[in-house]
């Protein structure tokens, strides 16, 4: 489905990368009311639809660990392309989104 720089991992596999690594950085891609309303702690809230407009900003992580979630996994392979796309290394895509996320949420 993706190129060969990015994982499809579960929520387990997730849960366990992040609180392996701390340089992990998480990028939310779902509308500001969706990630207000419950997000994966340490989020960063970045709406697909503007992450075109984000890579500038988002450049100092490009050779760190990235996971990018959406709902259920519907917008994130659009994300994931992008960042893909523009020579994002390290990327792991949480393959059902936040709805198989089973661990605390921030609000």
């Amino acid at each position: 489905m993706f190129n060969s720089g990015v994982k499809n991992v579960s929520a387990e596999e997730a849960y366990k990368l992040i609180n392996e690594d701390k340089e992990f950085i998480i990028i939310d891609v779902r509308t500001k009311e969706e990630y207000d309303n419950g997000h994966i702690p340490g989020a960063k809230l970045v709406p697909v639809q503007i992450l075109p407009m984000k890579l500038n900003e988002l450049g100092v992580y490009k050779d760190k660990p990235l996971l990018v979630y959406c709902a259920s996994g519907g917008r994130s392979p659009r994300a994931v392309e992008i960042l893909a796309n523009n020579d994002f290394k390290n990327i792991y895509h949480l393959s059902r989104g936040i709805g198989s996320w089973r661990y605390s949420l921030s609000r």
